[in-house]
């Protein structure tokens, strides 16, 4: 009777112990389920959040790039500003640089200190003719009157450069008259008297031949008056001469 008991509780034991295993089981499948699934979350969101933090950093440094690039283009601008105001200063120097080269040869060739070349007018005072009926010689020879009529006119009109007879004036130059001849810098020199001037032609003559002026003064004095035009007109500097 006793066996028989035992014999029917060892088939429920073992029944139990069976479901206990599998229960077991069961329970730690889903355990090492839910600890794996943890485990990959936290791989994924260490990942995720570094993703996001690098870009934010990426961002930051873009922002901080465009920032610098706006700032250089402002630079450039500036320094672009201040080349093209530095081009106007110097093309503006230049010009009144060229301005004060050109104005300092006029001066030299007016002082006499570089030879003169160029076009101009070749102007001829000769005596006049002999007349009996005048008792005065002198009324009808050049004078250093004459001379300075002409060369004041001339240089009014513009002439660059004026030799008498191929003497050089300078701008200290000395005329005289002593009878026939005329003293320039202390050389004598007979009539005719050839005037040489460097200029522009048709200003030089326009300005002599003006109405009532050094032509038409000359003429009623009896002075015998020729001119014309050379293209190519030389005379020494100064210092050749001496």
């Amino acid at each position: 009777m006793k066996k028989d008991q035992h014999n029917k509780k060892t088939p429920i034991f073992q029944r139990k112990y069976f479901v206990l295993l599998i229960v077991c089981i069961i329970t730690g499948f889903f355990i090492g389920y839910s600890y794996n699934l943890s485990k990959d979350k936290k791989q994924v969101n260490p990942i995720s959040g570094t993703n996001y933090q690098q870009q934010e950093v990426y961002r930051a440094e873009l922002i901080e790039q465009q920032e610098r690039n706006k700032e250089l283009a402002d630079e450039l601008n500036i320094l672009q500003q201040k080349i093209r105001n530095y081009e106007k200063e110097f093309t503006s120097n230049e010009v009144e640089y060229e301005e004060l080269v050109q104005e300092a040869e006029r001066l030299r060739l007016l002082l006499g200190y570089i030879s003169g070349q160029g076009q101009g007018i070749k102007l001829t005072l000769a005596d006049g003719e002999y007349d009996p009926s005048s008792t005065n010689p002198n009324d009808y020879i050049v004078h250093e009157s004459h001379i300075f009529k002409v060369l004041t006119e001339l240089k009014i009109a513009g002439a660059e450069a004026i030799s008498i007879n191929g003497q050089r004036l300078k701008t200290n130059s000395y005329i005289s008259c002593n009878g026939p001849v005329i003293t320039v810098d202390g050389k004598q020199f007979p009539a005719p008297f050839i005037i040489e001037a460097v200029g522009k032609q048709d200003v030089l003559i326009a300005s002599l031949e003006l109405a009532g002026g050094v032509f038409d003064q000359l003429l009623n004095e009896r002075i015998l008056v020729t001119l014309e035009k050379s293209n190519e007109i030389q005379m020494p500097s100064i210092t050749e001469e001496s």
